[in-house]
This record gives C-alpha cells, sequence and structure tokens, in this order.
C-alpha cells in the first residue's frame, strides 16, 4: 500500500508566495542571486531570536524579504502595503469560523 506524498508546502499561501517570487524573478524583476542574499540576511537576522522550523516563520522571513525588494526597487508603495495587510487582519478578525477569509478586492484605508 503506498501512502499520499507530503505536501511541500505546509499552507496555500506558502507555494502562492513562493510561486510569485519564482514569477517575478523568470519575468527578470530581479536576479536570484540578489535574492538569495537578501533573503539569507533576512533569515540570519529572524533566527537571532528563535529556531526557525521552516513553516510559517520562514515563509513570513521570506515576505518581509519580497515586501522589501519589492519598496527597494520601487514596485511596491510601503503604505499600499500596509492597507492590504491590514484589510486582511481587519478580514481575518472579522469573518466567521469556518468561512473563507477574503477582501472581496476592496482595500479600505
Amino acid at each position: 500500500m503506498s501512502s499520499a506524498p507530503e505536501p511541500v508546502f505546509e499552507a496555500p499561501w506558502h507555494a502562492q508566495l513562493f510561486a510569485l517570487t519564482v514569477h517575478l524573478n523568470e519575468t527578470g524583476t530581479f536576479d536570484w542571486p540578489d535574492w538569495a542574499t537578501r533573503f539569507g540576511a533576512t533569515l540570519a537576522e529572524h533566527g537571532l531570536s528563535r529556531d526557525l522550523n521552516g513553516g510559517n516563520d520562514y515563509f513570513t522571513a521570506w515576505l518581509v524579504t519580497l515586501e522589501a525588494f519589492l519598496e527597494d526597487i520601487a514596485l511596491a508603495d510601503p503604505d499600499a502595503i500596509e492597507d492590504v495587510r491590514a484589510a486582511w487582519e481587519r478580514a481575518y478578525l472579522t469573518t466567521p469560523h469556518g468561512a473563507p477569509v477574503t477582501i472581496d478586492g476592496a482595500v479600505e484605508p
């Protein structure tokens, strides 16, 4: 009896973030060695206060790196990033348990 393979990513957002980063690299938005250097620095910084388990903490560091990188190359406005983050937080906190969390494309300031 064969068992199903273990998922590569713990959560869908990990896979989505990874895919977005790979896409940005493949379309020439940034070079992978530059990305790797930045991500390594973020991992080192985050790992100073705790051991990283490779799950949410790893991908949170990945997200922090991507956001900062996109800000540095002027592809993302820090205020817009914060608006979207705040909208997701509001949606998460107000969505009934078990219901899908969405922001319906509307970002409130």
